[in-house]
């Protein structure tokens, strides 16, 4: 018996000579395959996902979304805003202080807050016949029609309530006229006025100024630049 014959294999099964059988495992090389494919399925899947994120944090779909569709709304651009005067600085404004009310002092206790808010002072005393104990609110503001987009906003900042009136030059029709202005009052007829030139008359309902912070804020507000309207965001088609 050949030493490569296994005990017990005898007879016709006997190996003889220098050639024996290979022991070789089964299905091994279909296991190989089958890793290998999975691999590169697994490859290809983190690929797919990892071009995915990329797309969406990037912004790449725009493109083939824009070619999916054709019609795809978009925002309107923006209107340019308009140009706006700047408002006249207090320094600018000259403000006579007339007092309407029984109250004696008031006028020049009131130019003398003002100028130190930097208001220029012009004449400062009792109120005309026409408005002399005539003014029921706190004050009346009285300037020429170019007053109401400048003069008026600003002074008005530093005395709550004030209404406004537009003195027309004689023999002339008023130009504009303000909604606050009360009683029916027809605009008074005198002039030439500069358009920086206020009459601040003050009526029975004053009290004192504006705190000085909050009429400091409300200033800052009223020059502040209006934000222009922007296009709503359109969504993705």
């Amino acid at each position: 018996m050949s030493m490569l014959t296994p005990p017990g294999m005898g007879g016709k099964y006997r190996i003889t000579g220098d050639k024996y059988p290979r022991m070789r495992r089964t299905g091994g090389r279909r296991k190989l395959v089958l890793a290998a494919t999975g691999g590169v399925l697994a490859l290809g899947l983190v690929g797919w996902g990892t071009f995915q994120l990329v797309d969406v944090f990037s912004g790449g779909g725009s493109t083939a979304t824009a070619a999916g569709a054709t019609d795809c709304p978009r925002p309107a651009p923006s209107a340019s805003p308009a140009t706006v005067e700047p408002l006249p600085a207090p320094g600018e404004i000259k403000v006579n202080v007339l007092n309407a009310t029984e109250r004696g002092g008031l006028a020049k206790k009131t130019a003398d807050a003002l100028k130190k808010r930097g208001f220029a002072i012009g004449e400062v005393g009792n109120a005309t016949e026409e408005y002399d104990k005539k003014v029921k609110g706190s004050a009346l503001l009285l300037g020429a029609a170019d007053a109401l987009d400048g003069a008026f906003p600003v002074l008005a900042t530093q005395v709550g309530g004030a209404r406004h009136k537009v003195e027309t030059p004689a023999g002339s029709t008023p130009a504009k006229a303000d909604a606050a202005e009360a009683d029916g009052d027809q605009p008074a007829a005198k002039g030439p006025r500069k358009p920086n030139e206020v009459d601040l008359i003050i009526g029975d309902g004053f009290e004192k100024l504006a705190p000085e912070a909050a009429a400091t804020g409300a200033l800052k507000a009223l020059n502040a630049p209006k934000p222009s309207p922007s296009p709503s965001p359109g969504g993705r088609c």
